[in-house]
């Protein structure tokens, strides 16, 4: 069986469309016509862009700005923990068991090709502190690397069932930009794949770093629930105000 970190919810897919400038095909979804914010949301392993598209709807609050929803396809490459098979990937992963960090080189690439679509966004026109950058599982963990780390100041980072990596050098590599950057960490207390102690490291790091951290745990395996839904949605309004 392949290892997977695919969301468990379904709906019906949007079209895909490709940038040149970031190099990976996304998903777009706009809660209205005149966009305000931006959120740009990484899968997990083996998922695709299109598996956070049905929660969307759910995140709704009375008088909620026109939102566009960023869902990267990432790209595909060999993962060794499935047998080498190529699938979705933002970096390869040796084993549940090995450091999850040890493709530095794939790490570095899926950095710089989430940071091109932050930009992107902001080239069209979102102020920076209106966009939001999250991810789930493996997708979860470069948006933690990269929005600690990025040059311009966010309104917040989404971390779902997921783990920092390199955490150690993170006081040494944040950026001043984003040294005080509110987190959302949210974990199944369940989670077979991703252990919810490794959700709860995250968390501690980032509050010994004096990040606002909103950490909720979930009585739920590796994947969303309806209350962890609300509570993002609860968030989001207090960030996209």
């Amino acid at each position: 069986m392949n290892y997977s970190e695919s969301a468990t919810v379904e709906a019906e897919s949007s079209a895909a469309n490709h940038d040149a400038t970031s190099s990976l095909e996304t998903v777009e979804v706009l809660t209205g016509p005149n966009p305000t914010a931006s959120v740009v949301w990484l899968h997990g392993l083996g998922a695709d862009g299109h598996d956070f598209e049905p929660i969307v709807p759910q995140i709704s609050w009375p008088d909620a700005p026109d939102i566009r929803y960023v869902f990267p396809h990432a790209p595909v490459r060999p993962v060794t923990i499935n047998g080498g098979m190529p699938m979705r990937a933002w970096y390869d992963i040796l084993s549940l068991e090995s450091p999850r960090g040890h493709d530095a080189e794939g790490i570095i690439e899926s950095v710089n090709q989430a940071a091109n679509l932050l930009h992107r966004e902001i080239a069209r026109g979102i102020p920076s502190r209106r966009i939001i950058l999250a991810g789930f599982s493996q997708g979860g963990a470069i948006a933690l690397q990269l929005a600690l780390r990025f040059p311009q100041p966010l309104a917040g980072v989404v971390a779902l069932s997921t783990y920092l990596l390199f955490g150690d050098r993170l006081q040494q590599q944040q950026h001043a930009s984003n040294a005080r950057l509110p987190a959302f960490v949210g974990h199944g207390s369940m989670d077979p794949v991703v252990p919810i102690s490794m959700g709860e490291q995250a968390a501690e790091k980032l509050e010994a770093l004096e990040h606002p951290v909103a950490w909720h745990s979930y009585p739920m395996a590796h994947a969303v629930c309806p209350e962890e839904i609300n509570d993002l949605a609860a968030w989001m309004q207090g960030r996209l105000e």
